[in-house]
């Protein structure tokens, strides 16, 4: 079996799988498992130019989706009068006072001589900056989280069409991966991971704390659908819609779901057909030549005169706004911002297990395991309890059968472990490997 067929027939099995859920459960499922198999097959894309092509090991996706979120409540959400502009801007003001500290600290360590002198001025900069940063900070937060914290208590949004924080996501977690390469990717890759890990777990933190930002817990509910999508209850009320929805034997609210996730797939399937051609040419780029190259031995690349830290920077940057392109489009299918969501099991770790699967270093390989790992994740669980009651049909009520129902909510787990372990041994470069 040659290659293509070989592809095209997992492309088939995976659509088949989707299309049966379509059948045996009901079609609203079957778009949901698409939509977020679109949106995995793009975050697996992201993880794939940082692994894939330059060997980065990075356990901070996590964290780089969570902005793309932040970055859809930013742009789209409404704005708060009470806090927009003064406050808003008195609060991004103290962070920019803030950012200036450290940049004249450094600025002053690189440029004073060894010495006394400049361990103290350091330290005065610091100091001076610290309490000047908190004043102007605290004081513009408390303001802002004053304001009908029942309902507001944050700075809102431009209320701006939510596509536009598409790309603006991308571009908020290109700015947080160029501090962190400029910082971690001097490290060894196992430290590098643990770094990168711990960041997202502090870029968590903030989302989840500070109110002002995006409410933290309290949530941000009711973001504007994506041009063209329109809500359910104004289809509802269209009568050439019901017209057409009665013609098919739908129901109204039925057909309105259907619809809007419909239009949902086509706008993550252009944004990932996109995506692909990028990352398609970037491979076959003499650019994409050279990184592999720095992959598979940085000595030798190095001393062919490749700037290694600064390649590794440029990927590690690019990987990351896919992934924040990816946590917007998210957010806004979810029309909600929900920090506590975001843990590292689903937005790293899973993430991880797509690309290995379907083949490290191959974009196509990628995508074909967004799809599939995304299926299993939502799919094993309902068919491990459907297994466990087949199985214990025929024993007595008691600890033995109760045990080994409940044991059916690790199913998802252990069938992603057992399916990581079978390809790594018979497949070991993934279902579709790199040529």
């Amino acid at each position: 079996m040659n290659d293509t067929l070989k592809n095209t027939l997992l492309f088939v099995g995976i659509a088949g799988l989707i299309i049966g859920t379509g059948f045996v459960q009901s079609w609203n499922s079957a778009l949901l498992i698409l939509n977020m198999g679109l949106i995995s097959a793009i975050m697996a894309l992201g993880v794939n130019l940082q692994w894939g092509f330059a060997g980065l090991f990075n356990t901070g996706i996590m964290g780089f989706v969570a902005l793309g979120g932040l970055a859809s409540v930013l742009v789209a959400a409404r704005p708060v009068p009470e806090a927009w502009p003064g406050p808003a801007f008195q609060a991004v003001g103290g962070l920019l006072m803030g950012a200036a500290t450290i940049g004249l600290a450094i600025l002053a360590w690189r440029r004073l001589d060894k010495g006394r002198t400049r361990g103290l001025a350091v330290l005065a900069i610091l100091l001076i900056g610290f309490f000047a940063f908190r004043a102007v900070f605290d004081a513009a937060v408390t303001v802002i989280e004053a304001n009908n914290p029942a309902s507001a208590g944050n700075i809102g949004g431009l209320g701006l069409p939510i596509l536009l924080s598409w790309p603006l996501g991308g571009v908020l977690a290109a700015g947080a991966a160029w501090i962190i390469g400029k910082t971690a990717l001097g490290l060894r890759s196992d430290y590098l991971a643990i770094a990168t890990l711990g960041i997202a777990e502090i870029i968590i933190a903030v989302l989840k704390n500070e109110d002002w930002l995006a409410r933290g817990v309290k949530n941000i509910i009711g973001l504007p659908r994506p041009w063209p999508v329109p809500l359910e209850v104004e289809l509802q009320q269209d009568p050439a819609f019901l017209e057409r929805a009665a013609g098919l034997g739908l129901d109204p609210t039925t057909a309105s779901t259907l619809w809007v996730k419909l239009l949902y797939a086509v706008l993550f399937a252009i944004v990932l057909a996109i995506i692909f051609w990028l990352a398609e040419r970037a491979r076959h780029s003499p650019w994409g030549r050279m990184m592999r190259a720095i992959r598979d031995n940085e000595v030798a690349a190095e001393a062919m005169g490749k700037d290694v830290k600064r390649r590794h920077l440029q990927v590690f940057i690019l990987g990351s706004a896919v992934c924040g392109i990816a946590g917007a489009m998210m957010t806004s299918m979810d029309g909600q911002l929900t920090p506590t969501s975001y843990q590292p099991l689903r937005f790293t770790f899973l993430i991880w297990v797509m690309v290995i699967i379907g083949g490290s270093g191959n974009n196509l390989g990628s995508v074909l395991g967004g799809f599939l790992i995304w299926f299993l994740w939502v799919q094993v669980e309902p068919l491990g309890i459907g297994l466990m009651n087949l199985i214990t049909s025929g024993l007595s009520d008691g600890a033995l059968k109760s045990h080994l129902i409940d044991s059916a909510a690790h199913m998802r787990l252990f069938t992603m472990g057992l399916l990581l372990l079978l390809v790594l041994r018979f497949s070991p470069r993934g279902l579709i490997p790199e040529k």
